[in-house]
């Protein structure tokens, strides 16, 4: 495994931000990792790259442990920092040429990266010139320097309009074909757009890890009904393809079903049936945002 991640916790005094975290991602994967504000996607990140110590548990970055071979972690990562740091008053070429020296690689790898990303006309300049979205370029060109076999990116596309966007997407799944790309985002139509699975972490656990193409194929749905009486759930488990009745509030039912049919009509079938009036109906989005909200939402 090119990132594996053992029963990590980490505290802050009295608040936990991470709670015993396990994942573990291959060579050649793109994962999305995904949570809201205050999740514990950017602590987990700091532990990867070893800015941060675990109170618990264990990690290793290709195959080297961030507890104890952080010199070895470091030159196998290449990481972009949520708030990108820069040398403001540095040109392009001399803020990569400057870093170029600290990992040392050879100078030809500069001119690589500057193409890679897209900075070939702005390389002359001086990165307090640049727009926001470049700066983040040469962040990210900062990050593939030397070359390393994992990419940690922290809200990488952040400030790029929507040609640079697609750029930068295209750069990232070029790059993951041969290198592991840890990918934080709040954008969920990047993941499904880069990424080969999902991580979603909330309140410091990890709520689901799974591969975008699992998502995609969920034949799940959820139908939320009010009705102008109380049902019983066993009168309700008698729709086809149903899988579970949940009594929300009141007269107030959500329908799970398993299939890929529209089963809206199904829902009004057994309400005329059974002498039931309809107040509302409707069928709740099973896209990855939609997802994203039910499961980080709960309480």
């Amino acid at each position: 495994m090119s990132i594996e991640v053992h029963h990590i916790s980490k505290n802050y005094g009295s608040q936990k931000a991470l709670d015993n975290v396990s994942f573990s991602i291959k060579k050649g994967e793109i994962v999305g990792f995904l949570g809201p504000n205050g999740a514990g996607k950017s602590t987990m990140m700091k532990i990867l790259t070893t800015y941060l110590s675990a109170s618990e548990g264990t990690a290793s970055v290709h195959g080297f442990s961030v507890q104890k071979d952080a010199k070895a972690v470091q030159k196998s990562v290449g990481y972009l920092a949520e708030h990108n740091p820069l040398y403001l008053d540095m040109y392009v070429k001399e803020y990569l040429s400057f870093n170029a020296e600290v990992y040392g690689v050879s100078k030809k790898q500069i001119d690589l990266v500057i193409e890679q990303t897209g900075l070939s006309s702005e390389a002359h300049k001086k990165i307090q010139q640049l727009s926001k979205g470049y700066r983040q370029r040469v962040g990210l060109a900062n990050a593939l320097l030397h070359n390393p076999e994992v990419l940690i990116l922290d809200e990488p596309t952040t400030g790029l309009d929507p040609n640079q966007l697609m750029e930068i997407r295209n750069l990232i799944k070029r790059v993951g074909k041969e290198k592991t790309v840890l990918l934080s985002t709040h954008i969920m139509q990047e993941v499904e757009a880069i990424c080969d699975r999902v991580i979603i972490i909330n309140k410091g656990t990890i709520v689901l890890d799974s591969p975008l193409e699992e998502l995609s194929k969920n034949t799940a749905q959820i139908i939320e009904v009010e009705f102008d009486y109380r049902v019983e759930e066993v009168a309700l488990q008698q729709i086809k393809f149903i899988k579970k009745v949940e009594n929300k509030a009141g007269f107030v039912y959500h329908l799970h079903f398993e299939t890929d049919g529209d089963m809206r009509a199904a829902v009004f079938d057994f309400a005329h049936d059974n002498g039931l009036k309809i107040l509302q109906l409707h069928q709740k989005n099973t896209s990855l945002e939609k997802l994203f909200t039910e499961i980080t939402t709960q309480k």
